[in-house]
């Protein structure tokens, strides 16, 4: 288990799960989540995530293993008694309430006196800067209002704890991008702690404070975002976290940390991944971004000859696909100013690199 501390507030000691009694969807879940921390569980569908969110909720039970809060087991607590606010895709808004209705819903069930709720329900809503909108109904809203009505609803009562299940899944990608914005702000502001499931990379990674990586009910690495994407601890984060070229070769030899790499379009200088043997063959992780074209002023200290396919205008970038030796693709990703170069079809070209941008994983 991961020891942050004393501040622990939330702890998963090694949960498991199974609907059958013979296969589990979660096997043996260990996190300890701070008070105020953003956790994200990422990873494709059917991997374990929600399936963990929705024991924390209540909604499913722990087939093993425990689930405390403040250093109290909550297995056996209702849903109802968890104190925990929860967001969800759909809403879930009472389409015959206003929107100050299903404000004060959760503050009416929990007898606070009336005057109070109104003014906690107008508190709310100017939190979410929709101060103009309470005798509205859920029908007359756009996604975007649903969704901060949502918010507000969940944080209401006060909760320390607030669970949301791919909210931003049923939203454009510009009102997603302002929604997540407004969740950052809402939780730097008020400092609830969150646990939030999605299968976006791009929104676990400008959310988070920290991302659990699921794959087949596995946690395959908890990390801050930037130590995910940079130093992914296996080749299914580093293919999931971001984009990837994956280069085959075989390793000649293992200094330290360090491994050198023969591959067909070169040699490869890379950090080793662990359970890297030297003399195995392996796979060299180098993200499009880290790949320079000749002439550049980028330091390096690998190089690559491969064969220009083509390239793709996609706005502010360039995307080049050039050929390895074998067939495969590799790709580059260059920013759309003039030092973007042509080339022509089937020419030769060099990719350079810098060590500290390669991992070798095993190709297991």
């Amino acid at each position: 288990m991961t020891d942050i501390g004393s501040d622990t507030f939330l702890r998963f000691d090694d949960v498991k799960k199974s609907y059958d009694q013979k296969k589990l969807v979660v096997k043996g879940f260990n996190m300890d989540v701070r008070k105020g921390e953003f956790i994200t569980l990422l990873g494709p569908s059917g991997s374990g995530k929600t399936t963990v969110l929705m024991m924390l909720a209540g909604f499913e039970s722990v087939t093993s293993g425990d689930i405390a809060i403040k250093g109290k087991s909550i297995n056996k607590t209702a849903p109802n008694k968890r104190n925990i606010g929860m967001v969800f895709q759909n809403y879930a808004l009472f389409p015959h309430m206003t929107v100050a209705e299903n404000l004060a819903y959760p503050l009416s069930v929990r007898n606070m006196p009336k005057a109070e709720i109104k003014e906690r329900v107008a508190e709310y809503l100017a939190l979410v800067e929709l101060s103009d909108f309470g005798n509205r109904r859920p029908g007359q809203l756009s996604g975007g209002q649903k969704q901060r009505v949502a918010l507000a609803r969940a944080m209401i009562f006060q909760p320390e704890l607030i669970l949301m299940d791919e909210p931003l899944g049923a939203l454009d990608k510009n009102l997603r991008e302002q929604m997540q914005f407004e969740i950052t702000r809402l939780h730097k502001q008020i400092g609830f702690t969150v646990v939030y499931v999605t299968h976006d990379q791009t929104e676990a990674l400008s959310m988070s404070d920290r991302i659990a990586v699921f794959n087949d009910g596995v946690v395959q690495q908890c990390a801050p975002p930037a130590e995910l994407y940079e130093r992914p601890v296996n080749a299914f984060v580093a293919d999931f976290i971001g984009e990837n070229n994956f280069v085959p070769g075989t390793v000649s030899e293992i200094q330290g940390d360090i491994a050198q790499v023969t591959t067909d379009a070169g040699t490869i200088s890379a950090y080793a991944a662990a359970g890297l043997r030297s003399g195995a063959d392996c796979k060299v992780s180098i993200r499009p971004e880290k790949l320079f074209i000749p002439p550049t002023s980028h330091a390096h200290d690998n190089a690559l000859t491969v064969k220009f396919n083509t390239r793709i205008y996609v706005g502010d970038f360039i995307r080049y696909y050039f050929k390895l030796p074998d067939g495969a693709d590799i790709i580059v990703k260059v920013l759309n100013d003039l030092s973007a170069p042509e080339f022509e079809d089937g020419a030769e070209a060099q990719l350079l690199s810098m060590t500290k941008d390669c991992i070798a994983f095993p190709a297991s």
